[in-house]
């Protein structure tokens, strides 16, 4: 990226850019972190570090601690001797907005407390390295720059769970907390029933290592298209059309021919997108997930999920599940369609300027808009049909079963794992519902499992069907109420539940054991439901 793309002139050559400033142009900023005091290593994933081709060993090496924690100073070269920042625009749902920004212009928003510090090959694969928690930069909006552990052990395990799952997502390779410094922000007091954190908590500093692709986000693009749509300087097309083509580059190479004209490449850009962001908004649908925050800046631009701020997992089902309190319907769990949806739109206007004089071009590219609804319904009918066992979709018979499974209160990972053993009897999927059902529902639940099975039965053998739901419906999903007392401990320097949930959370599809079963694979507690910092909770990290 720092070889292909442009720094702000207006930078400082040794990365000592802390303050919050506007960045009027360039695509990166140079930062040194902000090294973290007495840095305690709390966890490490080993199976990206085998991804690699790293040596567990390593998390003990001291240099390799101090780089990690914030400490640039140990770079060698051909590293360079500062991190970089980058700045994006702001759409929510589809609308532009600059309040965000401190200077009211759009010019202070971007990367506030992630700092990228390595870029490199691993095994054929390039990756790149960025510290989230690693200090202020230009952009940090008069904050410190820090993340707490709590949102640091959130992130850095469910970044490592969603790639179990088979999600495409950022990945992780450590985190480390400080002995020595905290930070204070908003949470929530014990049993605390507040809708809004309603004390103010200290909390280890900490930095994760967040591993990507690339770190390209939806907003960067739009940044730079906004900057040429109102021609802000004279090389604003130059910037935008070198963004688009780093993306291409670092993304999407190996599906875009380079011989093409770049017009071509760009609306092979816009097609592959598009395809990449349908079929991971279903499957974030498949496994649960809410994203909860989902504006074009935390839209990976190369189609992976990034950005695990506010997110939850559903457990009871519910369609308009948000765990966030900031978030509105408009980011629930069965509008992600419609906020990717949105999020492409701002992708397409920002490709557009790139495409001003070719006509042709334009109109294959809003073709391409056009047609987002409809993939995004086929990459949802073939989602429900693999968690259902089916051949093909069957909208009756899918619409039925979300009426009786809002109706029933039913756990939705429970649910579709005992669906996937395919019972002839409605009496093994009672342990997913929360709460006994109605004679006249039994009923209901009794005929929609028989028409059921005799869809799947007719369509083939029984024991591959259940073996293939098994594949798609996983065993084990996040629970907040279990993953509470692992960061709270770890800020005691306890790491054993964290330890715990990475093994649990490594094969998410297998069965589990009675001992593990017992803990991880039970409905949601009563006295979690309505918890403020579990069922739901701020974007404070």
């Amino acid at each position: 990226m720092l070889d292909s793309l442009c720094a702000d002139p207006q930078a400082t050559v040794d990365g000592v850019d802390h303050q919050p400033r506007q960045v009027f142009s360039g695509h990166y900023v140079p930062v040194t972190p902000t090294p973290l005091p007495a840095p305690e290593l709390v966890a490490h994933s080993s199976t990206l570090f085998h991804e690699l081709g790293l040596s567990d060993s390593l998390v003990r090496d001291d240099q390799f601690r101090r780089l990690f924690s914030g400490d640039i100073s140990v770079a060698t070269e051909p590293m360079r001797p500062y991190g970089w920042a980058t700045g994006y625009a702001l759409s929510i749902y589809g609308s532009e907005y600059i309040q965000q920004c401190p200077f009211g212009t759009g010019n202070g928003y971007g990367d506030g407390r992630a700092l990228s510090v390595f870029e490199g090959v691993f095994n054929g694969r390039r990756w790149e390295m960025q510290l989230k928690g690693g200090g202020p930069t230009p952009y940090c909006r008069g904050a410190d720059g820090r993340a707490v552990l709590r949102s640091s052990v959130r992130e850095f395990l469910a970044q490592e769970f969603m790639h179990a799952l088979g999600l495409p997502t950022s990945r992780s390779l450590t985190l480390y907390a400080s002995r020595s410094e905290t930070v204070r922000r908003p949470w929530y007091s014990p049993n605390s029933r507040s809708f809004d954190p309603d004390i103010l908590v200290n909390n280890p500093a900490a930095i994760t290592t967040r591993v990507a692709p690339s770190f390209l986000r939806v907003g960067q693009l739009e940044l730079f298209a906004r900057r040429t749509r109102r021609q802000a300087h004279p090389e604003a097309l130059n910037e935008l059309r070198m963004i688009v083509a780093h993306l291409i580059e670092r993304n999407y190479r190996q599906e875009i021919e380079p011989a093409l004209e770049f017009s071509d490449q760009v609306l092979e850009l816009a097609g592959l997108f598009r395809a990449r962001l349908t079929s991971l908004v279903a499957n974030w649908i498949r496994v649960g997930y809410c994203q909860g925050n989902f504006n074009s800046d935390n839209c990976a631009a190369g189609g992976y999920t990034l950005d695990y701020g506010p997110f939850g997992f559903c457990e009871l089902f519910d369609p308009r599940f948000q765990p966030w309190t900031g978030g509105g319907e408009h980011f629930s769990f069965f509008n992600q369609p419609a906020a990717a949806e949105a999020n492409f739109q701002m992708f397409w206007s920002a490709l557009r300027p790139l495409l001003e004089d070719n006509t042709e071009a334009l109109a294959r590219l809003d073709q391409i808009r056009d047609g987002f609804a409809e993939a995004m319904q086929q990459e949802l009918e073939a989602m429900w049909a693999s968690k259902l066992g089916l051949i093909s979709y069957d909208a009756t018979l899918v619409n039925e079963l979300l009426q009786l499974m809002v109706h029933s209160k039913v756990d939705y990972t429970i649910f579709f794992r005992r669906l996937s053993a395919i019972p002839e009897q409605l009496s093994a999927l009672n342990e997913s519902f929360y709460l006994p059902n109605s004679d006249e529902l039994d009923a209901q639940w009794t005929q929609w499992l028989q028409r059921w099975r005799a869809q799947i039965t007719a369509n083939g053998n029984l024991n591959e069907t259940s073996a293939a739901m098994k594949r798609v419906n996983p065993a084990v999903t996040w629970r907040e109420w279990l993953i509470a007392p692992a960061y709270q401990q770890a800020a005691e320097g306890d790491t054993t539940a964290i330890q715990e949930l990475q093994a649990v959370f490594r094969h998410p599809y297998a069965e589990l054991s009675p001992e593990l079963a017992a803990t991880y694979d039970r409905l949601k507690p009563r006295e979690f439901f309505n918890a403020g910092g579990v069922s739901h909770y701020s974007c404070s990290s």
